[in-house]
């Protein structure tokens, strides 16, 4: 006879996020909600779709290679949203809990309900993914870990940019609304004191983080306070 197998307390298993970024404009988006992941000490399962290289490659001058992830994806990171090299620190062990499936690889764990994750945040989504993750297409890894995600009963926040949003797109999104995902349109408040391009990208990544109940400290929150805002800082 079988014997049952027990679980010792520290026998914690990897439950990452899956992030996946699409060929949408809007890469800071994407580096900032992959900073405040990390910085939360949360695990994470990177899916670059194809098109999103050519979207990195014109908004920043990375070309994002998959034998040299690591190399491609610490330069992104440390850029800020104004495109200036180095602006945050990103050493090696700060990617030490990244794994990266290449966007080909319809084998790769998060293409099964049976790997463990937390969730799935796309950031951004283009309208494409949106309505192939809609439509249940799976034609990438992209795509199938956010109808898996779905499947699974587990948390997809899709950060939707594009404008401006045509009809057969809206039913795309209410039918994600309709099956659980939560859509988030990446458009900033001004509420929050933004002085600098870096502090309107945060605002979209904070309130990404918020959907996935991750804590960070990227934003000012509204406290029901009028003026708060111009008198920040």
């Amino acid at each position: 006879m079988g014997r049952l197998r027990s679980v010792n307390p520290g026998d914690t298993e990897r439950r990452p996020w899956i992030v996946g970024v699409s060929g949408a404009s809007g890469t800071p988006y994407a580096a900032a909600v992959l900073r405040a992941l990390l910085a939360a000490g949360q695990s994470v399962d990177l899916v670059v779709s194809r098109a999103s290289r050519l979207t990195l490659l014109d908004e920043t001058g990375i070309s994002f290679r998959d034998a040299h992830w690591q190399e491609d994806l610490r330069q992104w990171l440390a850029r800020g949203a104004d495109g200036k090299p180095d602006t945050f620190d990103v050493p090696p062990e700060a990617l030490a809990d990244v794994r990266y499936w290449a966007a080909g690889d319809l084998a790769a764990g998060p293409s099964s309900g049976s790997y463990a994750s937390r969730g799935m945040l796309i950031v951004p989504a283009s309208t494409a993914c949106v309505a192939g993750v809609a439509l249940g297409l799976s034609k990438d890894l992209l795509q199938r870990s956010a109808s898996v995600t779905l499947k699974e009963g587990r948390r997809l926040v899709v950060c939707v940019r594009e404008t401006p949003l045509n009809g057969q797109t809206l039913k795309h999104l209410v039918s994600l609304d309709e099956a659980g995902a939560i859509v988030l349109p990446a458009s900033p408040a001004f509420y929050a004191g933004a002085t600098h391009i870096q502090d309107l990208v945060d605002f979209v990544a904070g309130r990404v983080l918020d959907a996935a109940d991750v804590p960070h400290s990227l934003y000012r929150r509204w406290k029901g306070e009028l003026g708060g805002a111009s008198s920040a800082g």
